[in-house]
């Protein structure tokens, strides 16, 4: 068998010598975990991006524990991290109570979340949009006095379970809002992953006919239809330099159940880097991160990526094929599964027979979820 190193390299004009992967699996990867993943697995896992080339990573949120359980930690996670020079670590801040919070961990960066459709700021935010926007005014005015960076998020740009198509019109109004108040940069969130290449086109334009440039806009794409990579590209042949993924493609929203994982940023380093795009990232290095994080999570990666450069490591290695937890692939005979990680009450896929005989235990039924 011919190895060769991957991508192979074919730039192309017109695009950026460089963008800006902004990860959010840590916050947006783990919101929606079945699972509470400890604290110090978190802190790893940031860690471990920082050492693979990332320079802004999403760590976690400050909103109320009664909303998303997975990050009630956000405290204790800071006290954890390591914060090298010229690393950022935003945080979610969704009112004054929690910028207060994160402020007092020396945060410098925060974001607020906004929604484009009635509906969605009702479930996320139970408010509507306008009193959403009024709420984050003095949230946002208080954090840019006091130095800090803010970027806003909009979500429900391209399409709305409760809604459908969304116009293009009502988030050029919120992200005008949000610009206005402040915020230096505003990611597009396609939060049910129902965007697509033309959309993105003509959402980018509507916005510049306002005045709002690619400077000002970061993309946020989830892998619903497959589509996350697609979008996010064409984005970038708009002039777009911010571009959100997680790593190995974790990610979903608590409130809206049809969105499902985040653009894998492994996927898409491969591609701009074989466009010939830089993103200070090492991919083989963020690869391994992810294979780590999912035998954390007792489950493999999503990322195609992932998945592959596992694959092709270990056939040069003349191991057995095997998936990135380890697993003999389908053919060899094999049903065997990983090691259940002590902290993972709960795996999908496996009968409860299973996951006892794995604990080594007679546990009966799962603790997820008590």
């Amino acid at each position: 068998m011919v190895t060769w190193a991957l991508p192979v390299v074919h730039r192309r004009g017109g695009l950026p010598e460089r963008v800006t992967i902004w990860e959010v699996g840590p916050r947006d990867g783990l919101q929606n975990e079945p699972s509470m993943v400890p604290t110090s697995v978190k802190a790893e896992l940031i860690a471990r991006l920082v050492g693979a080339g990332l320079q802004t990573v999403e760590a976690t949120s400050f909103v109320a524990p009664q909303w998303v359980p997975q990050l009630a930690d956000a405290e204790q996670l800071f006290e954890l991290l390591e914060r090298p020079q010229g690393v950022r670590f935003p945080v979610l801040v969704p009112n004054r109570a929690g910028l207060a919070r994160a402020m007092a961990c020396g945060v410098q960066d925060v974001c607020v979340f906004a929604s484009a459709t009635e509906s969605f700021a009702r479930r996320n935010l139970n408010r509507s949009m306008a009193q959403a926007l009024a709420m984050f005014a003095p949230v946002i005015g208080e954090a840019v006095a006091s130095g800090l960076r803010v970027r806003g998020y909009v979500s429900m740009c391209f399409g709305d379970p409760w809604e459908g198509d969304v116009p293009a019109g009502q988030v050029v109004a919120v992200t005008e809002s949000l610009l206005e108040m402040g915020c230096d940069q505003v990611s597009l969130g396609d939060t049910i992953g129902v965007a697509t290449t033309g959309q993105v086109v003509d959402l980018v334009a509507a916005l510049q006919r306002v005045g709002i440039g690619p400077e000002h806009l970061a993309v946020h794409f989830h892998d619903t239809y497959g589509q996350a990579l697609a979008n996010t590209l064409v984005a970038v042949e708009c002039g777009v330099t911010t571009l959100d993924a997680s790593a190995g493609g974790l990610g979903g929203c608590p409130f809206a159940a049809s969105a499902t994982g985040n653009l894998a940023t492994e996927d898409l380093c491969f591609a701009l880097h074989g466009l010939g795009i830089d993103t200070g990232v090492d991919l083989d290095r963020l690869v391994e991160v992810s294979q780590w994080m999912a035998a954390q999570l007792g489950r493999p990666s999503p990322s195609k990526v992932v998945q592959a450069l596992t694959s092709r490591r270990t056939a040069a290695s003349g191991r057995p094929a095997a998936d990135d937890l380890g697993r003999p692939l389908p053919g060899d005979g094999s049903d065997a599964l990983p090691p259940v990680p002590d902290h993972v009450t709960e795996l999908p896929g496996r009968t409860q027979e299973q996951q006892r005989s794995r604990r080594g235990d007679d546990a009966g039924p799962s603790r997820a979820g008590l």
